[in-house]
């Protein structure tokens, strides 16, 4: 991607949304409450939407999910994936109760016959089936080949399974190889962008909690996606899955990839800062959230870099000695007191033209 080049894969239907085939990026999270408590998910699913979610994904561990999965499906208005491992029958069931797409590890769901009830389902359907191996469930054979769990052995394991289901006459796929070791990640996804062009699913697993788990797949994604590699992406959290909306959707503006939203820039602050520039910044971050323009504002701390930092910015506050100036398109616009500079900049923020 370094010169805007995306890698072209086939193009895949996953209910109303396309990836592939160069059409944008889509954010998926993954639901954390019971799949059969359908109030519960439907809830998240809903507070997932508006943050930003393009495709959600629901475990499927027992009847009653694949079951719940029907009216979940009711009561949002983005296409649900499930989730299914061991149980081929879950896969079926899921399938039958309206999934728009399923992820499968065709490895541990219990033998070719059983792959291939799976993938007669979908093909009755036209539900494309997502292709999942993490390397964390590498075969002992290509765990033995390798001398180790390595890139190669991973990408090895996901053609081995593609190809499984390309024989029984099927490939509406999508594929994704998860490791949370990132340098190996970041391999294996080179190596099998160059051997495939099915979209690929992105992203770090197991990465951690909000801090780590944001660096790790800052870091991971980031090199991935920069050469051009990834058709929809997923930022594993331990946490409030909006988190994760949160994070790709900022790892995707900062590469370029999507544009919308208010981007907040602001400094470190130093020992020059005479204001209370943390809290400031975390409050400007949480108070455009809502504010669905796109454009930069700057949430300097001092007058030394703040208007000049500012003027990059369309709009922006710099702090003084208990007042601020208000900065928009590098002009200083007013000088209010510091505790009126939220309250300003949101002004400015809700009638921007």
């Amino acid at each position: 991607m370094q010169d805007g080049h995306r890698m072209r894969t086939r193009t895949v239907h996953i209910g109303d949304r396309i990836i592939g085939g160069g059409n944008p990026v889509l954010i998926q999270s993954m639901t954390n409450t019971r799949t059969e408590d359908v109030k519960a998910t439907v809830e998240q699913i809903h507070r997932l939407e508006k943050a930003g979610c393009e495709i959600i994904r629901c475990t499927v561990p027992t009847m009653d999910a694949a079951l719940a999965i029907n009216k979940i499906r009711k009561e949002i208005s983005i296409p649900l994936v499930a989730d299914i491992h061991f149980d081929y029958k879950m896969a079926v069931a899921a399938i039958e109760n309206g999934a728009d797409k399923i992820r499968i590890n065709p490895g541990n769901i219990g033998g070719r016959k059983k792959v291939a009830e799976v993938v007669k389902a979908a093909k009755e359907r036209s539900i494309p089936i997502r292709v999942g191996v993490n390397s964390g469930s590498l075969e002992k054979e290509l765990v033995e080949k390798y001398g180790g769990v390595t890139a190669q052995g991973i990408v090895e394991s996901a053609l081995d399974k593609v190809g499984m289901i390309e024989e029984l006459g099927y490939d509406n796929l999508v594929i994704s190889i998860k490791s949370s070791d990132v340098m190996m990640c970041i391999k294996a996804h080179e190596i099998l962008a160059e051997k495939t062009d099915y979209p690929l699913h992105v992203g770090i697993t197991e990465s951690g909690t909000l801090l780590s788990g944001n660096i790790k797949s800052g870091v991971g994604l980031g090199i991935i996606l920069y050469q051009g590699i990834g058709d929809t992406v997923r930022v594993s959290l331990t946490g409030d899955p909006v988190e994760e909306i949160k994070s790709a959707k900022l790892i995707l503006r900062t590469l370029g990839l999507r544009k919308g939203g208010i981007e907040v820039v602001s400094c470190p602050t130093c020992g020059r800062t005479k204001i209370d520039l943390i809290g400031l910044a975390n409050q400007v971050e949480r108070m455009v959230e809502d504010i669905p323009l796109d454009i930069k504002v700057a949430v300097m701390g001092c007058g030394v870099n703040g208007p000049g930092e500012a003027k990059e910015a369309d709009i922006g506050i710099a702090g003084g000695i208990g007042e601020g100036l208000l900065i928009k398109k590098g002009k200083i616009i007013k000088k209010v007191p510091e505790e009126q500079l939220l309250s300003v900049l949101k002004e400015e923020l809700l009638h921007w033209n």
